[in-house]
C-alpha cells in the first residue's frame, strides 16, 4: 500500500495523473496563461506598441494578471517619414488593454539603426508628426463623410442613441 493511500483516493474518479511517459518534459500549467508568459520577460528591455500607435522602449519591472505593465527607463520613440526621435518618459505604467504588441529587444542589435532611418532633433520630428496627424485627421473626416453618404455609420461620429 502507498504511504498516502491508494491512488484511487488521491484523485477524483475519471481524472488522469497528467504525467506523460517517463523522460518527456511537461510544461508547467502557468505557461498557458497570457500574463504568466511575462515572467520570462521581467527585467528585460522591451518594445511595447500601444493601441494608439505609440511605441515605448523600457525595462519591464513588474506586471499583473491583467497584463498591466510597469516599465522603467522608458523612452517613447516617434517615427515620421525616415526620421525618429526619442522622448524620455521615465517610469511608465501601461494598462494591459492598451497593449497591441510587445517584444524583447535584442541588446546586441539595439544600437543598430536600419538604413532609411536617421535620428533627428525631437522638435523637428514632433513638428512633422503633428503635421502628419493633422493630415490623417482630415483624410479620416473625408472618408467618414463619403461613407455616411453611402449609408454607413461612422464609429466615432459623436451621436448618442438613447
Amino acid at each position: 500500500m502507498h504511504p498516502q493511500g491508494p491512488p484511487s483516493q488521491m484523485m477524483p474518479p475519471g481524472a488522469s495523473s497528467n504525467q506523460g511517459p517517463p523522460g518527456v518534459p511537461q510544461l508547467p500549467p502557468q505557461m498557458f496563461t497570457t500574463a504568466a508568459q511575462l515572467l520570462d520577460l521581467t527585467d528585460k528591455k522591451l518594445m511595447v506598441v500601444l493601441r494608439d500607435g505609440r511605441k515605448l522602449l523600457g525595462v519591464l519591472r513588474s506586471w499583473d494578471q491583467f497584463g498591466n505593465l510597469v516599465l522603467q527607463d522608458t523612452v517613447e520613440r516617434l517615427f515620421v517619414q525616415h526620421l525618429y526621435a526619442d522622448v524620455e518618459r521615465g517610469l511608465f505604467l501601461v494598462r494591459g488593454e492598451n497593449v497591441s504588441l510587445l517584444g524583447e529587444i535584442d541588446l546586441d542589435k539595439d544600437d543598430h539603426i536600419p538604413a532609411p532611418f536617421q535620428q533627428a532633433p525631437i522638435e523637428k520630428v514632433f513638428a512633422l508628426k503633428k503635421a502628419e496627424d493633422a493630415e490623417r485627421k482630415v483624410k479620416d473626416k473625408s472618408r467618414q463623410r463619403r461613407l455616411a453618404d453611402e449609408g454607413f455609420e461612422g464609429e466615432h461620429n459623436g451621436e448618442a442613441i438613447i
